[in-house]
């Protein structure tokens, strides 16, 4: 069998073939993240990309190429989360821009869109790595541009074979380009993600897939509100989220149901086939959180405020947000900010500094370019300011920017909560946007930043053996501290942080550290440095017991 020539209803079908294969294998390729903490999401954020474009995709009836590659192009860019998601899009936008005017795809427009889609993603990277998605796509053009000059193959099955073979062949390499993949004994992620999808495609280019339905689930909710509630309240948080199971269901759903019942009430836990979804009202969405972590990975997360017995300023922004309310309800300012943040506590801090908006998100929880815009619709202002507060929602907010033409959008690339925290402190009334992102940026960079979190499995990693269930102590994805307990991990982090010239150090514990535990690590690290300031805040976030800066 041979193929010269592929309708747009073929591509269509290969898209969302491409899409399933993707989404069945998400938590494969999650677990080839190296690092072992909790918030290992490539899997994750590419299936939820390609998904926002894969619904739109499944909603056309006989399209053009032209409303196809705008469906695939437009869905994926607002729906990209995460470093690879961003990624993932910038490679269908590229292809899909060489299949506009054309009725078919042939072998020229074929090896053009591979090509220009390999271009497009890494321009859309300021510091492209290899060893990456990046390299993957690369080979591929490579050898989509050897085959045009060769001007022979004519056969797109023959040319897609080739093409394919020589990015399963990159991505073999990956380890060798990358000494932390070959440390863990992984292919890249990202790569594996691409390759998944490609797989998938062409099945349904060969015939052997026939199902193309696409189930329409709902994604990451992201709290942006608190809702008013009664002041008798027992159990403040209205929690509510899908566990996407890794075990027998209903072992899971008996065994969350018993745990919740211990830190809540208004428990409804209901498994169906591979999903259990939860409802429960408690103090500590954090716990619940954490416990459904352990049996797979989460969606449609949703957390509500019940109480009336906020910060005055909180409850006003946050239920503006909440009701949807216009720009034009908002009052009009020259600058406006939206920052990314995690936990209750940390949200207060921001808002107190003058943030506008805030998605609540982060680490497992990415938001993407679609939740980016719709913040920055909502803030009344000439000028907006981004802080992502993560590493993994920089290219994402940087999308949101260039999407956006009625306002001017500056993102600050925070890469997490204390840099954040910092370039909020450090922003100037009066001075121009320009010498503020330069002012924020500098300033962020003086502080030196950690977290402490759980490992997910056994691992030798930076010379450490690692164990399951340890506490790490990490600073920019560099495993510093291994102990058993939280404290002793977050001691040996901040003491490799501390030098001559440090002043301050700030600890943000989270929702399973209680304030006891937080103090008594700050005494701890006051034993050895009288001449240090310790100031310990409320952060709540989920997943990370403690954010840490030094200053």
């Amino acid at each position: 069998m041979s193929i010269n020539k592929i309708d747009a209803g073929m591509v269509q079908k290969m898209f969302l073939a491409g899409a399933k294969a993707l989404e069945a294998k998400k938590e494969y390729i999650n677990e080839l993240n190296v690092f072992p903490v909790p918030d290992g999401d490539t899997g994750t954020n590419m299936t939820m990309t390609i998904m926002s474009a894969a619904k739109e995709v499944s909603l056309l009836k006989n399209p053009t190429m032209d409303e196809l590659g705008k469906a695939i192009s437009s869905g994926s860019l607002r729906g990209a989360r995460g470093n690879s998601g961003v990624i993932l899009s910038q490679i269908f936008r590229g292809f899909v821009k060489s299949m506009k005017g054309n009725d078919e795809l042939d072998a020229t427009v074929l090896g053009n869109a591979v090509m220009h889609a390999a271009e497009t993603a890494y321009k859309a990277v300021m510091k492209p790595k290899e060893g990456t998605i990046l390299t993957v796509a690369s080979a591929g053009a490579r050898r989509a541009e050897e085959i045009l000059r060769e001007g022979e193959m004519t056969d797109l099955l023959q040319i897609c074979d080739e093409i394919v073979q020589s990015m399963e062949d990159m991505l073999l390499k990956t380890p060798d380009m990358l000494p932390v993949l070959k440390q863990a004994g992984v292919v890249d992620s990202g790569g594996e993600g691409l390759m998944t999808f490609i797989r998938g495609a062409l099945d349904a280019l060969n015939g052997r897939t026939a199902d193309f339905t696409i189930k329409v689930g709902g994604n990451v909710t992201l709290v942006k509100a608190s809702t008013a509630g009664e002041a008798d309240i027992k159990f403040c948080y209205c929690t509510e989220f899908i566990v996407m199971l890794e075990r027998n269901a209903n072992v899971v759903e008996a065994q969350l149901k018993e745990y919740l019942q211990k830190i809540g009430d208004c428990v409804v836990v209901v498994a169906d086939d591979d999903i259990v979804k939860v409802h429960v009202h408690t103090n500590d969405p954090g716990l619940a959180i954490q416990k459904a972590l352990s049996y797979g990975s989460l969606t449609s997360m949703k957390i509500d405020n019940m109480r009336e017995e906020h910060n005055e300023k909180v409850i006003h922004d946050m239920q503006k947000a909440a009701e949807g309310n216009e720009d034009s309800e908002m009052p009009h300012k020259a600058v406006g900010f939206i920052a990314v943040s995690s936990g209750e506590g940390l949200s207060e801090v921001f808002y107190d500094l003058g943030a506008d908006y805030l998605i609540e998100g982060g680490q497992t929880m990415n938001p993407s370019t679609e939740d980016l815009l719709e913040a920055i619709r909502k803030v009344n202002a000439d000028s907006v300011f981004i802080l992502p507060n993560n590493g993994n929602i920089i290219l994402a907010a940087e999308q949101a920017k260039s999407l956006t033409k009625d306002k001017e959008i500056i993102v600050i690339p925070s890469k997490n909560i204390p840099q954040g925290i910092a370039a909020m402190i450090n922003y100037v009334s009066g001075k121009s946007n320009e010498e503020n992102k330069k002012i924020m940026e500098e300033e962020m960079l003086c502080i030196k930043s950690g977290q402490v979190t759980y490992a997910v499995r056994d691992t030798n990693m930076d010379g450490k053996e690692i164990k399951q269930g340890n506490f790490m102590g990490l600073t920019d994805k560099t495993i510093v501290s291994v102990a058993e307990t939280v404290n002793e991990a977050a001691k040996e982090l901040t003491e490799s942080m501390i030098d001559d010239d440090s002043e301050l150090v700030s600890i943000y514990f989270g929702a399973e550290v209680t304030e006891t535990e937080a103090e008594a690590l700050a005494d701890e690290i006051l034993q050895g440095h009288d001449d240090l300031d310790v100031e310990v805040q409320f952060g709540g976030q989920p997943i990370y017991s403690y954010f840490i800066s030094v200053e």
